[in-house]
């Protein structure tokens, strides 16, 4: 960066856990953060601690499901300050239904468009001008769900898959342009999220943690992090068993969901 300038970096999912913790994490002079989520007190709140901290933060209470929405904002923002830095954090959970039940559509079709679409529609909000000008940062948060999908959360699950292929083929593409893509699969992090998760929670940790861990992947440029050690190499070998050991081994991560309070089921399924 030249003279005065700012490293500008924006995330999603910023009142999370997760992202709350990553605000933090980052908040120093030097540093603008552009947080968007949709709770406004929430967001506010987070950018006067950034400000706190000497960095400088604005706002956008925008939900990543509204494609137009979010362009609109983050081309007027690169073109303000250009991006150099984008995490796509936000995401949300969901389970099976009652009794085991089939998950409900709407669990499955908001944990799809928020995880995975929502994520796309971050990335494809700032890609272009990060290509054009040969330099950027792009950071997709997965999970270990998608190294190896959970029994009892088959959306959230295959959202996360997804994210994690979406970065690697965005690798693929970007890197002779300069613009770098980082794939992190965190597991359990402590956070409200994380408190809804009714099972065993192996290797769970602190979002502060959590977070500090993954800008050492982030300031590092890793190209796939997945932590914790121990839980992500479990996963890995496990994914060398024949399906049906494999399946042993998944079914200790048995768990039920508790209901999102933030969403309201108009239907259930039939």
């Amino acid at each position: 960066m030249a003279g005065n300038a700012l490293k500008t970096i924006v995330l999603t999912g910023a009142s999370g856990g997760i992202g709350e913790a990553l605000a933090a994490e980052y908040a120093a002079p030097g540093i603008r953060l552009a947080l968007i989520a949709r709770d406004p007190a929430k967001l506010e709140a987070l950018a006067a601690v950034v400000r706190s901290k000497g960095g400088e933060a604005e706002t956008a209470t925008i939900d990543v499901r509204d494609r137009a929405a979010l362009h609109d904002y983050l081309e007027d923002l690169d073109r303000r300050h250009p991006v150099d830095l984008i995490i796509a954090n936000a995401g949300v959970t969901a389970g099976l239904g009652p009794d085991r039940s089939r998950e409900s559509d709407e669990d499955a079709d908001r944990q799809l468009d928020i995880n995975y679409r929502g994520a796309v529609n971050a990335v494809t909000g700032v890609v272009e001008a990060m290509r054009l000008r040969g330099r950027g940062q792009i950071v997709l948060v997965a999970s270990l769900a998608g190294m190896r999908a959970l029994p009892d959360m088959p959306s959230y699950s295959s959202s996360k898959a997804a994210l994690i292929a979406y970065g690697h083929s965005l690798r693929g593409w970007l890197k002779p342009f300069g613009v770098r893509v980082t794939i992190i699969c965190p597991g359990f992090v402590t956070s409200p999220m994380s408190a809804r998760h009714k099972g065993a929670k192996p290797f769970e940790m602190s979002a502060e943690k959590a977070a500090r861990k993954m800008r050492r992947a982030i300031d590092g440029r890793r190209a796939f992090y997945a932590f914790p050690f121990l839980l992500a190499t479990g996963i890995r070998l496990q994914n060398l068993l024949p399906p049906v050991l494999g399946d042993l081994f998944m079914g200790g991560f048995a768990a039920e969901i508790e209901p999102d309070p933030r969403y309201k089921k108009s239907r259930t399924p039939e």
